[in-house]
């Protein structure tokens, strides 16, 4: 070629002896300065490079660089040597392929660039907000932390009797299998939101408002967990569902304060109805065991006169067996057995017949009335003792007060 002379023109268009770098740079620097035109010398910079490998390597000659070799292939072997933390699983990639994983501690590999590792914690536990934006979540603005906000596509659901409602979400979830984690999934934290926004969506639509807005949470919470790994296990995304909680439960914010309106009116119907309970479960075995008890006095009275019966007929039947066997005898003992009890229980008075002004009189007062059957019976007072009168004079009659003369 014609600049392969010393006389020829350079590649760069000026006409320079030398070949085609120009002559040679002066001692002590290395081209001129830029704009100068003049090049690197190659041939100076493996002359350096040469000098430079040589003031290194021991003398010797061949033995010198296999030592060198050697001493460059242990350097290599050890770095093979990674320790993985206890809150962490190491992932093997040979040639950028998941070949294994490592426990923790002290392990190996084969040294870059055969294999490499990385070391995932999958002790840490996450979280991911669905219906909202957490105040940790939200870029830091002039030195403040900006206030949550909600996220009115993800937090409005239909339930399953057709109301609108508000909710918020926060799922937690940790690493499984970190090389099911780092291989199958691209985005993971998208992953679980879309997934478990799509279950809570699913349940939301089964269940009426009522429920989801009082006893139904914790229902709603573990079958949302349950749906979301069950979408995860079928990913193979290494993903474990920990927990998910419902942050706020309510009514669209347009409508709030007249469903409130509602839940009270139903508060103060439920509150009736309990004290209509409370009144009923009082009310009711109270009135049964009065019933009972009345029908147990029924009972006791029915026994009773039962029995009773039963021993006037055997009092009468041994009567009837006393007068078949002597007739006269048992007569005249029912006879002075009737009369001691009449006489028992009427008074006696006895007046002279020869006294004149004995008015008769009807007593009105307590002992008017003969007692009844059952009926408590008043102390009748002694028959009251008259002068006593000539032999032959005078009677003795017994009246009953009650009968007039």
């Amino acid at each position: 070629m014609p600049w392969n002379n010393s006389g020829g023109q350079s590649p760069w268009g000026n006409p320079r002896p030398g070949g085609p770098w120009g002559s040679p740079p002066p001692p002590g620097g290395g081209g001129g300065p830029p704009g100068s035109g003049r090049g690197p010398d190659l041939d100076d910079m493996i002359r350096q490079a040469q000098d430079a490998v040589r003031r290194y390597l021991p003398r010797g000659g061949g033995k010198g660089i296999a030592l060198l070799g050697v001493l460059v292939v242990a350097v290599w072997a050890a770095s093979g040597f990674y320790r993985v933390q206890p809150d962490e699983q190491g992932v093997v990639m040979r040639f950028g392929a998941f070949d294994r994983t490592a426990p923790p501690g002290l392990n190996y590999h084969i040294p870059w660039p055969v294999e490499t590792v990385t070391t995932p914690r999958v002790t840490r536990i996450n979280r991911v907000d669905i219906g909202f934006i957490g105040a940790s979540d939200t870029p830091v603005m002039g030195g403040r932390v900006q206030p949550a906000r909600d996220v009115l596509a993800e937090s409005l659901m239909l339930t399953g009797d057709e109301n609108i409602i508000d909710i918020d979400v926060a799922v937690f979830w940790r690493i499984r299998d970190a090389g099911e984690f780092l291989f199958n999934t691209r985005n993971p934290e998208s992953t679980v939101k879309s997934a478990a926004e799509s279950v809570m969506r699913e349940v939301i639509g089964r269940t009426p408002i009522q429920p989801a807005l009082t006893e139904a949470r914790a229902q709603i919470e573990q079958e949302v967990r349950r749906g979301t790994q069950a979408i995860m296990d079928q990913y193979r995304a290494g993903i474990e569902i920990v927990q998910v909680q419902l942050q706020k439960v309510d009514p669209p914010a347009q409508v709030i304060d007249a469903f409130r309106d509602v839940q009270r009116a139903n508060a103060d119907r439920e509150r009736a109805r309990n004290e209509a309970e409370s009144f009923r479960n009082d009310i009711i075995p109270r009135a049964r065991g009065e019933a009972e008890r009345l029908v147990q006095e029924a009972q006791g009275v029915r026994e009773s006169q039962i029995a009773r019966a039963r021993g006037e007929a055997a009092r009468f039947n041994s009567v009837l067996a006393a007068y078949q066997a002597a007739p006269d005898v048992t007569t005249r003992r029912l006879y002075l057995e009737t009369m001691e009890d009449i006489l028992r229980r009427n008074p006696m008075i006895i007046v002279d017949d020869r006294l004149q002004g004995v008015v008769p009189f009807l007593p009105l007062g307590e002992g008017a009335a003969a007692p009844r059957p059952g009926q408590a019976q008043l102390p009748t007072a002694r028959p009251q003792a008259l002068p006593a009168l000539p032999q032959g004079q005078g009677t003795v009659q017994t009246r009953n007060p009650g009968a007039t003369r």
